[in-house]
């Protein structure tokens, strides 16, 4: 089980406050099975976002290059300062360099196949629509937000239109270019979401394209109900 960050820094009235689905991920992706799958896979150097300062013990090396991507800038300064802290606090197994967290939709600031390892903790709540991602709103600098600006900015991370899907199936479509020969994703779906049609459609896509479920949350709470998938090429 990996470290709990400090946070007592983030503005949660705009930035989503870490829960179940976040606590989820980082003990899937630090469970043995992973780690071991990680770094047999990858080897000595690796693209991961956002796990930095466990990179020793995930990855069987620090010579790590990590990044994040947001589109609520607030959550992009909140996460830097997340890690700088968590660094400072763990020097010894953090890796070589953080590259900081990017504003940006999905992987568009990456170049294509430079991604090892990439985490994606969605939008997956059902809802009538997208949030508006061309909204003046997301280029506000560091005057004071209104209570509906907070509101959207919270919306962003958690509104994820039909079936809860619409914001993953794009990254699901762009997950071939993203990832490197060697790459793999960790995504985390509802109940909602419908995880086993979704797997069966990745491996659907042929060129040995595998999709299975790596973690899921211990309640039984209707559609709250989570699941992690690991997608990855597998070796011809």
């Amino acid at each position: 089980m990996l470290p709990t960050p400090d946070t007592s820094h983030v503005p949660f009235e705009r930035v989503y406050e870490p829960a179940e689905d976040s606590y989820l991920l980082l003990d899937t992706i630090s469970a043995p099975s992973e780690t071991a799958f990680l770094t047999s896979r990858l080897g000595g150097n690796s693209t991961a976002a956002p796990l930095v300062v466990e990179a020793e013990r995930l990855f069987g090396t620090r010579n790590v290059l990590t990044a994040g991507v947001d589109l609520n800038g607030f959550a992009c300064r909140a996460t830097n300062g997340t890690v700088e802290r968590a660094r400072k606090e763990n020097e010894e197994t953090g890796c070589h360099a953080w590259l900081g967290a990017m504003m940006g939709d999905l992987a568009s600031p990456l170049r294509d196949g430079v991604v090892d390892v990439l985490v994606f903790n969605p939008p997956y709540v059902p809802s009538s629509e997208l949030p508006d991602q061309s909204s003046d709103t997301l280029r506000i600098g560091e005057r004071k937000t209104t209570f509906d600006e907070d509101s959207y900015f919270l919306s962003l991370s958690y509104a994820g239109g039909k079936d809860g899907m619409e914001t993953t199936e794009r990254l699901l479509e762009a997950l071939p270019s993203v990832l490197s020969a060697r790459g793999c994703a960790y995504i985390l779906l509802c109940a909602q979401n419908k995880p086993q049609q979704v797997k069966d459609r990745i491996e659907g896509l042929g060129n040995g394209w595998r999709a299975v479920t790596v973690g899921e949350s211990g309640k039984q709470a209707g559609w709250e109900k989570l699941q992690i998938i690991r997608v990855w090429r597998a070796d011809e």
